[in-house]
């Protein structure tokens, strides 16, 4: 593999780091996820089906049902925080926009998944994170690196797949209620499982419905364009659910869905008050059928929407996606190995009172893939086509290749290409789009070295991505400054992403200790600067430690500086923040939750001149969580 770049350099910060990782797990090498990895964990995004964590060749991270609940957490911005490999950058509280950077990518790099169906705006790309609701999401799977081989466009940096509950079992009834600072204030309820299906189909449900709100504070602080001190909260009302019937033997049918609407406030004027709205909502139906012994077919018939609309002294403006999404997978066992084939249609339409982006788009796709298991050895293979009638043909693919040393030591080694296609407000939007702008392409080379023996999971992952046709914004066009007025979206640039990731987590009878380093350098190669808000270096540690029914357990999370423009001229500053956070059974199926977030107080900036939370707290009461 390419050696990463000489730039990631070992600074004080680093070292001190990388001390603190190596205490928390004397006994290993090498280090593996930031949460705590089972033998028996299941991935299903690496591959579209179902895989044992141990044989999954991408790099990847689980957080659990039981990890959300244990962690108090509301957001679930805040929540991927705490994972590594993932920055974040928000204009101020919960409920306002976010942005994740995934291996120093941007948020439109990545790829979003709610139980198999993509979200995401069309015109300015990526998810719009704040409007999904933590209260809904059982579990969620981190896949870090290319899978445009697998997903297609938008799948640079990696992918996040967010799954709602499922139910399974007998009748299970769920109920949550919190209350905290800036009086936050969130209550939840479900229900879930199924028949035995002795005397006809067996059916499986879920259902579940929130709503949050919050007070909030200023989004913005003095000193930013069209500050204004009043409070900007928000509220948040949700509702998902799945409804399957197993009308036969290995066949299955059913449909899922997930509804949210987030109201919220921001700044951008000193003397009126700005509100959004945003609404989220997916709907599949889905058929599971094993066609034959060794052959497996899933069809799924999707539609996500991503609405919003924001009224401030600038008037109302609306920007509404609408994809259609269309797959059939086939999944072939050969022996020990198995044979992927996929169809995928997506349609794409955008309805704007900016009338210039009102169009629509389609992608067909065809791939295939091959996981392949020879004793020691693991091999897996895709290979994919877009195309769109907007850029045409894109192909892309996928070989990676591990080895196990031993039943608890495997090495790894992984190339793919990527890429990202435009906006539609890079391709259209008056005075700043060029209808010529070409898909971003990524080509990424990565080597790990990953260990689990059941209490200690363990892993160093190397990565080089290299990304050309770089789509960059600038105020000022340089290519048509006459008829670009805005600024321009344009294609000339070329980065490179390079960087070590290292995580791990170890128990020691009644504790558990889990840290993870990232030391990075994603760079704009076209002027040899660091991209928008991403540190060269971040961190993450944490520890719990059981008592009887109590659950007690801090985390620090660091990262190093950042710049806030492209020219790397605003600087803003490193910051540590800590955090604890208690859970408590009370009495069977009854649990009490606290976190106490920043409790240091710290005062520092994720976008320049945007507030963030002070020290605050969250306490909430739980039944039948556990």
């Amino acid at each position: 593999m390419t050696s990463a770049s000489p730039r990631i350099a070992v600074t004080p910060l680093a070292t001190a780091l990388v001390l603190a990782f190596s205490a928390s797990a004397p006994t290993a090498v090498f280090a593996q996820a930031a949460a705590d990895r089972k033998a028996d964990t299941v991935v299903v995004t690496a591959t579209r089906t179902p895989q044992v964590a141990t044989d999954v060749l991408a790099d990847n991270v689980t957080i659990t049902s039981e990890d959300i609940a244990r962690s108090g957490e509301t957001t679930l911005v805040n929540l991927l925080q705490r994972q590594r490999g993932i920055e974040i950058g928000r204009n101020g509280g919960p409920g306002t926009t976010a942005s994740v950077f995934i291996r120093g990518t941007n948020n439109n790099q990545s790829l979003v998944l709610v139980d198999g169906v993509r979200i995401g705006s069309s015109t300015t790309g990526g998810a719009t994170w704040s409007a999904i609701p933590l209260t809904q999401i059982d579990r969620i799977e981190i896949v870090y690196g290319p899978l445009s081989s697998l997903y297609g466009a938008d799948a640079i940096g990696g992918v996040v797949q967010i799954f709602t509950k499922q139910g399974e079992g007998a009748p299970s009834v769920t109920a949550a209620a919190g209350f905290g600072s800036y009086n936050t204030r969130t209550l939840e309820g479900g229900v879930s499982g199924s028949t035995s299906g002795e005397n006809g189909p067996k059916w499986r449900y879920a259902l579940r419905a929130a709503h949050e709100a919050s007070d909030g504070f200023s989004a913005t602080t003095p000193g930013a364009f069209g500050f204004n001190p009043d409070k900007d909260g928000y509220k948040n009302d949700s509702v998902s659910g799945r409804l399957g019937a197993e009308w036969a033997k290995g066949h299955e049918a059913g449909i899922n869905f997930l509804q949210s609407r987030l109201e919220n406030q921001f700044d951008s004027s000193a003397n009126f008050d700005d509100r959004g709205v945003q609404r989220l909502g997916t709907v599949a139906l889905f058929s599971k059928d094993q066609l034959t012994q060794n052959w497996r077919s899933t069809v799924q018939l999707a539609r996500s929407d991503d609405k919003g609309e924001s009224t401030s002294s600038f008037g109302t403006t609306r920007f509404d996606t609408r994809q259609n999404l269309y797959s059939w997978q086939n999944d072939i066992a050969l022996g020990s190995d198995v044979l992927q084939l996929l169809a995928e249609r997506r349609e794409e339409t955008v309805d704007s009172t900016t009338s210039d982006l009102n169009r629509s788009r389609n992608t067909n796709a065809f791939a295939g893939a091959y996981q392949l298991r020879r004793g020691a050895h693991l091999v897996s293979a895709s290979l994919r086509n877009d195309d769109s009638s907007q850029f045409g043909s894109h192909t892309t693919g996928s070989v990676a290749y591990g080895y196990r040393l031993s039943s608890t030591l495997r090495v790894n080694a992984s190339y793919g290409t990527s890429f990202r296609a435009p906006t539609f407000n890079e391709l259209y939007f008056p005075n700043f789009g060029f209808a010529g702008n070409r898909p971003e392409q990524g080509r990424n080379t990565e080597a790990g070295v990953y260990y689990d023996d059941g209490k200690s999971t363990l892993s160093a992952v190397a990565y080089r991505n290299r990304i050309t046709d770089l789509i960059v914004s600038t105020p000022v066009c340089p290519v048509e400054p006459a008829t670009h007025s805005f600024g321009c979206a344009y294609n000339v640039n070329q980065a490179l992403l390079t960087g070590i990731t290292f995580g791990g987590s170890t128990r020691l009878g009644a504790t558990t200790l889990r840290a993870s380093i990232d030391l990075q350098d994603p760079r704009d190669e076209t002027t040899d600067r660091l991209l928008v808000r991403r540190a060269r270096q971040h961190a993450t540690v944490g520890v719990e430690h059981a008592i009887g029914r109590a659950l007690v357990g801090a985390d620090w999370a660091v990262s190093g500086k950042r710049y806030d423009n492209a020219a790397n001229t605003v600087v803003l500053g490193g910051y540590g923040l800590l955090d604890l956070h208690a859970d408590y059974d009370v009495a069977p199926n009854w649990s009490v939750v606290g976190r106490w977030n920043n409790v240091l107080n710290k005062r520092y900036e994720l976008v320049r001149t945007y507030a963030t939370p002070e020290s605050n707290l969250f306490v909430g009461v739980r039944y039948g969580m556990r």
